[in-house]
C-alpha cells in the first residue's frame, strides 16, 4: 500500500487542474482515473467558450491538460475507485487494483449520461443508440438521426452530427430550449435540422439495428414515429459518486455537498467539478473548483 499526502479521484478538467496546483505546491499527490484523461472533454467536438481558446477540439484540450500534469510529474494510476474509508490518519482509497492511504482526498469524478429508460435503449446501445456524437458521428454519414434533449450538450452534439447526417431531428419535451441562445440560433438556422417540440420518446425499435423511434406529443398524446438510423440521448447527467455513498456527503440527487472552498463536511475530504452540487457545470468552472480544492489542501497540510 502506498502513502500520499493527496489522492485526486478523476482526471477531468477539475482533477487535472487540482493535480497541477498540488504539484506546484510541493504536495505528494496521486491522480486516479478509470478511463482516458479528460472526462467529458473527450466526448466534446469543440470548445468555444474557454478564455484565450477561440476554438479547440475537446480531445485536444484534454490531452494538453494531461500533458501539463505530466510536466510536473504528477503520479497517475488508471483504475476504478470502489470505496473511500475514513481512517485515523486520513483516508483509505480502495481501487480495483490497489489501496492507497492519503492524508487528504479530492473527488473530481464528474457525471455520466442519464438514460432514457425506454424499451430498446439498452438493446440497441452500440447498434444505433449512442451517447457520444464525437465517437460515433462518422458512422451516420448520409443517414437520419434523432437527438433527444434541448440543453447545451444536446444542441452541440446535434450541430456536430449535422456534418454527417442527411437529416437530423432534435426532440424536446417543451416548446422552448434550455440551451444558450447562440446554439439555439445555429440549430434553427441549420437546414438539415428539424425540431420536434413537446414530444417525449416512448420506444426505440428495429431489427438488428435502430430503424425508428416512437414519440408521444405531450399535449395531444398522439403517438408517432420517426424513421431514423441513430438515436443520441442528451437529457442530463448523473453524478459519478456511488463509491462515496458511505460517507454521508451526498445530497438527494447524489451530488457532493461542498462549501465555497470545496470542503465537504469531513475534514480533509474535498470535491471539485461537475460531481458537486453547483449552479454551472462547465470546463472553466471545473478548473476553478480544482484550483481552489488543491490550494485548500495545501493550506490544510501546512497547518497540520
Amino acid at each position: 500500500m502506498q502513502d500520499y499526502e493527496l489522492v485526486i479521484i478523476g482526471a477531468g478538467p477539475a482533477g487535472m487542474t487540482a493535480g497541477i496546483y498540488a504539484k506546484r505546491a510541493g504536495i505528494k499527490a496521486l491522480m486516479i482515473e478509470e478511463g482516458a484523461p479528460g472526462g467529458k472533454l473527450i466526448k466534446t467536438d469543440k470548445i468555444e467558450n474557454y478564455p484565450s481558446i477561440e476554438e479547440m477540439g475537446g480531445v485536444d484540450l484534454a490531452m494538453k491538460m494531461f500533458d501539463h500534469t505530466q510536466k510536473f510529474d504528477l503520479a497517475t494510476a488508471f483504475s476504478s475507485v470502489k470505496e473511500i474509508v475514513k481512517t485515523s490518519d486520513g483516508y483509505l482509497v480502495k481501487t480495483s487494483d490497489e489501496e492507497y492511504q492519503s492524508k487528504t482526498v479530492i473527488i473530481a469524478t464528474g457525471t455520466k449520461e442519464r438514460l432514457l429508460n425506454i424499451p430498446g435503449e439498452k438493446e440497441f446501445t452500440g447498434k444505433g443508440v449512442s451517447y457520444c456524437a464525437v465517437c460515433d458521428g462518422f458512422f451516420y454519414r448520409n443517414k437520419k438521426v434523432a437527438v433527444i434533449g434541448g440543453g447545451n450538450s444536446a444542441l452541440q452534439e446535434a450541430l456536430y452530427l449535422s456534418q454527417f447526417a442527411e437529416k437530423l431531428y432534435v426532440v424536446i419535451r417543451r416548446d422552448v430550449f434550455r440551451a444558450d441562445q447562440v446554439l439555439v440560433d445555429k440549430v434553427l438556422n441549420n437546414p438539415k435540422i428539424e425540431v420536434i417540440k413537446k414530444s417525449i420518446p416512448l420506444a426505440i425499435e428495429g431489427e438488428e439495428k435502430v430503424a425508428r423511434i416512437n414519440l408521444k406529443n405531450v399535449d395531444s398524446e398522439e403517438i408517432f414515429s420517426l424513421d431514423v438510423d441513430g438515436v443520441f440521448p442528451y437529457i442530463g447527467a448523473i453524478p459519478c459518486t456511488e463509491f462515496a455513498s458511505n460517507l454521508a456527503i451526498l445530497d438527494e440527487r447524489g451530488y457532493i455537498e461542498v462549501n465555497n472552498e470545496m470542503e465537504t463536511k469531513l475534514e480533509g475530504l474535498y470535491a471539485a467539478g461537475d460531481c458537486t452540487a453547483k449552479y454551472l457545470r462547465q470546463v472553466i468552472t471545473a478548473c476553478s473548483d480544482g484550483a481552489i480544492a488543491a490550494q485548500k489542501v495545501a493550506t490544510y497540510l501546512n497547518e497540520k
